[in-house]
């Protein structure tokens, strides 16, 4: 009996630690919200539109070594064809974008 309960615990303390892994940042979403359609789920733009519009990929050397602040000011002004995100999107939304689009590099 005690090693039921023993192993009941466990995998509660197993499921409660992995929960967090599995949820999606605020960023992840709003990611797939207003950058997915033309960046591609994985950052690589290989959609229909970022091919056509030529969408660097995320995995670009010059992306990943673009700055946080250089990513900012590219989400809240826009760059080419890319739209500007300022008045969309508050400071604290680009931070979280900005910092989920590293996870894809």
């Amino acid at each position: 009996m005690k090693n039921r309960i023993r192993a009941a615990a466990l995998i509660l303390l197993a499921a409660s630690i992995a929960a967090p892994v599995f949820a999606q940042s605020a960023g992840e979403a709003t990611y797939k919200a207003k950058c997915a359609m033309c960046h591609g789920p994985d950052g690589t733009a290989a959609t229909p539109v970022g091919k056509m519009m030529k969408v660097p990929s995320f995995k670009d050397p010059a992306v990943k070594s673009a700055s946080e602040a250089s990513l900012i000011a590219i989400t809240k002004d826009g760059k080419g064809k890319m739209p500007a995100y300022n008045g969309k999107l508050t400071d604290a939304q680009i931070k979280e974008v900005v910092s989920y689009i590293r996870t894809l590099q």
